[in-house]
C-alpha cells in the first residue's frame, strides 16, 4: 500500500476514479469468500477435471452489508463466483485437465496452468472464448493460478478489477491426508493524486475477507496446525503470529516450492511473505485464549485498509452498518484465532517483579501528528513537565522464568495498549485491546489518565520488543516501541558488548504513496554517532526492526565489502547449530523481525555501518541510507 511497496503498481500511472464501489443490490452476481477448505473439480481415477469461468460480480470484503466492489473472479459453472477462486488440489502424478472460459469483455492472460506454473506459462483467452489446458501435477507444494486483463511483462501490476482473479493450487505427496489450511492474500485499491493520503479507497483481504470480518480460526489447546500462505498482492507482507513460534517448512514462488529439510527448518514469530510468493508453516497453540496473526506493516492493519475510509479519512458511522463480533480498531490483513482450553491452567505462586511503564505524548511534533514515548515510572523522564525523551523506550532487561508485573500508565490523549512482541505468554496480557483474553476476561485498552497491570513470565532468553497495539500507524511511528532483552538466571546484560540496534521511522507521514517518507532511525537517531569497538572482543548485535511500513537493509563493511558475522537467533529463538553460521554482514529485514548476530573484529581499523531502505529509483522518494562510522581500536 505504501510507496516502497508499490513500485510495480506505480508504473501503471494514475488509476481512474473509484467508480467500482457500488451499493448492495440483488441484481448483480455476488463474489463469495472462499475459505479454501473444499477442493474443486471432478476426480476419476488419476484424472482431475475442472472448468473455470471468469465473470464479473460484486465482492463484499467487509461483509454483505459493507461496500461492494465490481471485480472479475473465477467460478465453476453453475456455482457462485469466489475469491480466491476454486481450490485445485491433487496428488503428485495426477493428470489435471482444465477448461478455462473467459466470460469477460476483455482478453485474459492466465498463468499457473501448466508444468511450469507461474509467469512462464501464460494462456491467452479472447472474450467469450475458452481453452483447454492439461498438465501433470508435479512436485508437492503450494502454488497458484492468476489472470489479468492487460498484458504486462511483470507478473504483478494488475488493474484493480483483476486483483481477485486468483486461486490456490496444492499438490500433495502420495498417501498424504490433508489437514492444513490455505490462506490467500489479495487487495483492491485506488490511487488518488489529489487525496491527502494518496489513496482513494482500499481493502486488503485474507481468503476474500478483511478484518474484522475475516474467518475466526477455532482451535483447541495442543492442536497441531499446518498453514499454507499465498501472497497475490504486489507488496510483501511480514506476517506475525502473537504468542507462539511457528516452524518454517517451505517457501516458493508459484513455479517452484522449496520444501525445507529438517536441518533447514527454524522458528520465527514474523516471516516475510514476498509478492507473488508462497510459504508454509507449522505451529501449536499451547495456551488458550484469543490470538491474532497479521501483517506487521502498520498501514496494512490500519483504517487505510478499510472501504469505510475515503481519501484517508475513516467514516466511523459506516462501521455500524456491517458490524461483527470482532473489534474494529484494526482492519485488513488480520486473522483472529480462538483457542479453547484443554485441562487446568498453570498458576504461578512466585511474587512478580514490578515495573511501571508510562506512556507520554506531545502533540503536533510531526506536523499534525503527535510524538510519543515510553518511560519508566519513578524516573524524571516520566513526569509530564520533562522534555519528551527520544525513542526507543527504555530497554527492559528481564530474566527467563521470573514473573514480571508491568503497570501501564497512560498520560496520552487517546487509548493505548502494549504488545510484548515475541514473548510466549498468556492471552490476556498479549496486548490486543478488546480481543486478548478468553471468555469474559478480555483485555481493555488503557484510557487516558488510567492504568492497567499485566503479568507474564518470559520462558526463554533472547531479544524481543514491546510496542503499541492501538492506532498502530501513528503510535508506533510516533515512538511507542522499545527493546526487551531476556537473560538467563544469574546472568547480567552488559551493554558494552551487548549492542542493541533498534531501527524505526522518524514519525508518521501523511501521504502513503507520494511521501515524503520519514527517515529511518537507529536507536532514535537520524545520524548516529560513531560506534567504538575493541579488536578481539566478541559482540552480540541485537537488530530489531520497527520501521512501520519500510523494510530495512543493514550492512557492516570494511573497504566496501561486508565483513563476516555469525547468526545466532531469529525473533528471540536460538538458531539450530547448523544454521548458526558465519555469513556476510548484510541483512534485509522487515518490521516485526528480530535478528541476533555475533561479531568479533580481528584487527584495528575503520568499518562502516550502513542502514536504511533497500535501493530503489530516486523517483520513489525513499529516505536516504545512512552511514555510521565504526572505529575498531586495540
Amino acid at each position: 500500500m505504501l510507496q516502497p511497496l508499490l513500485l510495480g503498481w506505480a508504473l501503471l500511472g494514475p488509476a481512474p476514479a473509484p467508480r467500482a464501489v457500488v451499493a448492495p443490490t440483488a441484481y448483480r452476481e455476488t463474489v463469495e469468500p472462499n475459505d479454501n477448505r473444499r477442493p474443486a473439480g471432478t476426480r476419476s481415477g488419476n484424472l482431475l477435471t475442472i472448468t473455470l469461468e471468469a465473470r464479473t460480480g460484486i465482492w463484499y470484503p467487509e461483509g454483505p452489508l459493507g461496500a461492494g466492489l465490481e471485480v472479475a473472479a473465477w467460478a465453476e459453472p453453475g456455482k457462485p463466483l469466489q475469491t480466491p477462486g476454486p481450490l485445485l488440489r491433487a496428488t503428485t502424478g495426477t493428470m489435471i485437465r482444465a477448461t478455462l472460459k473467459n466470460g469477460l469483455t476483455r482478453r485474459l492472460y492466465v498463468f499457473g496452468f501448466g508444468a511450469r506454473r507461474g509467469g512462464a506459462d501464460s494462456v491467452i483467452i479472447e472474450p467469450g472464448a475458452e481453452k483447454e489446458v492439461q498438465f501433470t501435477a508435479g512436485a508437492p507444494g503450494t502454488y497458484y493460478y492468476m489472470a489479468r486483463g492487460a498484458f504486462n511483462p511483470a507478473i504483478g501490476a494488475r488493474e484493480k478489477e483483476d486483483g481477485q482473479l486468483n486461486g490456490a493450487i496444492v499438490i500433495d505427496p502420495p498417501g498424504a491426508v490433508s489437514s492444513d489450511r490455505v490462506f490467500v492474500l489479495s487487495w483492491w485499491f485506488v490511487l488518488d493524486s489529489t487525496s491527502p493520503s494518496g489513496l482513494g479507497k482500499a481493502t486488503m483481504a485474507m481468503n476474500g475477507l478483511s478484518w474484522p470480518h475475516t474467518e475466526r480460526i477455532e482451535m483447541v489447546q495442543g492442536d497441531s496446525a499446518h498453514w499454507r500462505l499465498i501472497n497475490l498482492t504486489e507488496a510483501p507482507h511480514p506476517m506475525h503470529l502473537h504468542g507462539f513460534y511457528f516452524q518454517m517448512q517451505s517457501k516458493g514462488n508459484g513455479v517452484r516450492d522449496s520444501l525445507y529439510t529438517r536441518s533447514q527448518r527454524r522458528l520465527a514469530v514474523t516471516e516475510v511473505l514476498t509478492s507473488f510468493a508462497t510459504m508454509s508453516l507449522a505451529w501449536s497453540p499451547t495456551r488458550p485464549g484469543n490470538w491474532i496473526y497479521h501483517c506487521h506493516f502498520v498501514g496494512h492493519v490500519s483504517h487505510h485498509a478499510s472501504l469505510d475510509s475515503d481519501r484517508g479519512t475513516l467514516d466511523q458511522s459506516a462501521l455500524a452498518h456491517h458490524g461483527s463480533d470482532r473489534p474494529h480498531q484494526m482492519f485488513g490483513l488480520v486473522l483472529g484465532i480462538t483457542v479453547a482450553p484443554k485441562g487446568p491452567a498453570a498458576v504461578s505462586s512466585r511474587e512478580p517483579r514490578r515495573i511501571q511503564l508510562v506512556i507520554r505524548e506531545k502533540p503536533e511534533v510531526f506536523g499534525r501528528f503527535s510524538a510519543y514515548a515510553y518511560t519508566l515510572g519513578g524516573t524524571p523522564e516520566a513526569t509530564a513537565s520533562a522534555p519528551l525523551p527520544a525513542p526507543p523506550g527504555p530497554t527492559l532487561v528481564l530474566t527467563r522464568g521470573e514473573p514480571v508485573a508491568v503497570t501501564i500508565v497512560n498520560q496520552g490523549r487517546e487509548r493505548a495498549a502494549v504488545h510484548w512482541h515475541g514473548i510466549e505468554l498468556d492471552s490476556y496480557p498479549d496486548g490486543v485491546p478488546d480481543w486478548s483474553g478468553h471468555g469474559d476476561n478480555i483485555l481493555p485498552s488503557v484510557k487516558p489518565g488510567d492504568s492497567l497491570t499485566v503479568t507474564f513470565t518470559p520462558p526463554r532468553a533472547g531479544t524481543f520488543m514491546y510496542h503499541s497495539h492501538f492506532n498502530e500507524e501513528f503510535q508506533i511511528n510516533g515512538g511507542l516501541y522499545g527493546p526487551i532483552v531476556v537473560v538467563e538466571p544469574g546472568q547480567r546484560f552488559d551493554p558494552s558488548t551487548d549492542r542493541i540496534m533498534f531501527f524505526s521511522s522518524a514519525g508518521p507521514w501523511e501521504n502513503l504513496i507520494l511521501g515524503p517518507l520519514s527517515p529511518t532511525l537507529m536507536n532514535g537517531e537520524k545520524q548516529p554517532a560513531a560506534i567504538e569497538l575493541k579488536s578481539g572482543v566478541t559482540y552480540r548485535l541485537r537488530l530489531i526492526n520497527m520501521t512501520g511500513d519500510l523494510d530495512t537493509q543493514v550492512q557492516l563493511t570494511r573497504s566496501g565489502k561486508p565483513v563476516s558475522w555469525r547468526a545466532l537467533a531469529k525473533d528471540g529463538a536460538a538458531l539450530p547449530v547448523h544454521q548458526a553460521t558465519r555469513r556476510p554482514a548484510a541483512l534485509v529485514f522487515d518490521p516485526g523481525e528480530i535478528w541476533d548476530f555475533e561479531y568479533t573484529p580481528t584487527a584495528p581499523g575503520n568499518l562502516l555501518l550502513n542502514f536504511g531502505p533497500p535501493d530503489a529509483p530516486p523517483e520513489f522518494g525513499l529516505p536516504k541510507r545512512v552511514d555510521v562510522a565504526v572505529v575498531v581500536r586495540r
